[in-house]
């Protein structure tokens, strides 16, 4: 059910909307805890060490396919905040045909260099050809990773996040279903994993977008939508290329830091990707949370209601650092007991490196999540300027880190100190852009106000 987000008092509206995104993302992120579980449990420690390693090359994909969501849904938002509906729909058009083929090209460069990546990250031989098997089959499901995160990036831009929620869930759980059934059962080992994500993501695609194109056509326009518009197209890819470049940007950096990580032994190398994986479930939440911040930010800049977008910042702090909160309590008190759900065996080097990178990280999930509300609000705006200085300033720092402290007598540990290191000093940044917002948007409520008593 489309909701118009310009409505109501913030702090509700926020969480109504939000809290579903969450959950959506909670359920997303099972299809790669899946896949580590099942690899670590049912294969070994080499397999998880494959499934992580690849999952760093798979997030340049994701983010390509993230920056069509957010760059459709931020443009889709103003649009339906401004009653738009003929635009609007142009635009979901548009980003559908765009984003086929840049998928197209984008799956023609994995067959090509996918081999030649996992090389230039050092990957150890013995976890190569699991990693290149694992990617292979990736990359021919990777329509179904675009379509669905153009698909729900539409359905949060109309203010519907409940729909997301439910294709999400029931995929997921048949995800794992089907991980144990193929390597149990038939014995495939990680090519069942990988197999397994292939036909339930291909599922919740299918489904995601015939249900876009349906809720589209219930939606009255005047006149006929054109199919495709370079014009719209342009003020896509103001807000695509950007968010393509900060998660490229972010997953280069990854794999940078996991050359580094391809340093040390396979133990530190599941360890990693055992807890890692626990890390990018609450910095994805984080960030959908924060997408549907930028949908909110974006109605109302459509409606020009710029004094609720400051009130739907003070909601979307609160709210995650509602969520943050027992997340942090849990990884620290708990997180051997997680890690262990990735590994074969309650102790060992690759356990403690997990439990340790916990501990280092953890804390800091309050300072990351006040930075992602206050990015989302400048992307929701289109500053997205200051949002790409903020975010280059987190990946550089943790990267040189990363790079720095490792050849410390820290080792392993002095990586994963980078993360907070960066987290910090772009928050700060972050704030201060946001102040900048702030005061720029009760400047143009101010004129507003002024225009009216004139009149």
């Amino acid at each position: 059910m489309n909701q118009d987000l310009t409505v109501g008092k913030p702090s509700r509206v926020i969480w109504r909307f939000c809290l579903p995104l969450f959950a959506s993302v909670i359920f997303q992120q099972l299809y790669n805890i899946a896949d580590s579980f099942v690899a670590g449990k049912f294969i070994g420690n080499n397999a998880l060490a494959a499934v992580g390693n690849s999952y760093e090359v798979t997030l340049i994909f994701i983010a390509f396919a993230f920056g069509c969501n957010i760059g459709c849904s931020v443009i889709v938002s103003q649009l339906y905040g401004a009653k738009r509906y003929q635009d609007l729909k142009t635009a979901v058009y548009t980003t559908l045909i765009a984003s086929g083929v840049l998928c197209a090209v984008l799956m023609l460069c994995g067959f090509l260099f996918c081999n030649s990546l996992l090389h230039l990250i050092h990957t150890p031989d013995d976890v190569f050809s699991d990693s290149k098997l694992y990617l292979d089959i990736y990359l021919l499901g990777l329509p179904f990773v675009f379509y669905y995160n153009v698909a729900t990036g539409i359905f949060s831009a109309l203010g519907d996040s409940r729909t997301p929620f439910i294709f999400l869930a029931c995929s997921s759980t048949a995800n794992i279903a089907v991980d144990i059934l193929f390597v149990t059962l038939f014995d495939m080992g990680v090519a069942g994993v990988a197999w397994a994500t292939f036909l339930c993501q291909g599922v919740s695609c299918l489904l995601a977008v015939l249900f876009v194109l349906f809720r589209l056509k219930k939606i009255k326009a005047e006149g006929k939508s054109k199919l495709f518009s370079w014009h719209i197209l342009g003020k896509i890819a103001a807000i695509a290329i950007p968010s393509i470049l900060q998660q490229s940007f972010i997953s280069v950096g990854n794999i940078i830091i996991q050359g580094i990580i391809n340093g040390f032994d396979v133990a530190v190398m599941a360890g990693y990707s055992g807890a890692i994986k626990l890390n990018n479930m609450v910095i994805t939440s984080l960030t959908t949370l924060g997408n549907g911040i930028s949908n909110y930010t974006a109605q109302n800049l459509g409606a020009e209601k710029y004094e609720r977008i400051h009130s739907g910042f003070l909601a979307g702090l609160r709210l995650v650092w509602t969520i943050c909160l027992p997340l942090v309590l849990l990884y620290l008190l708990a997180g051997r007991y997680l890690v262990y759900i990735f590994l074969d065996s309650p102790s060992g080097e690759a356990m403690e490196t997990g439990v340790l990178f916990l501990r280092i990280v953890a804390p800091f999930y309050f300072v990351v999540a006040s930075k992602l509300v206050a990015d989302s609000v400048m992307r929701g705006s289109g500053d997205m300027k200051r949002f790409m200085i903020a975010t280059f300033t987190d990946l550089v720092l943790r990267v040189v880190f990363a790079m720095i402290l490792s050849r410390t007598a820290l080792g392993s540990a002095g990586i994963w100190a980078a993360w907070p290191i960066g987290w910090m000093v772009a928050t700060v940044i972050s704030m201060l852009f946001y102040r900048q917002i702030k005061r720029k948007q009760s400047l143009l409520v101010s004129g507003n106000a002024t225009d009216t008593s004139a009149t």
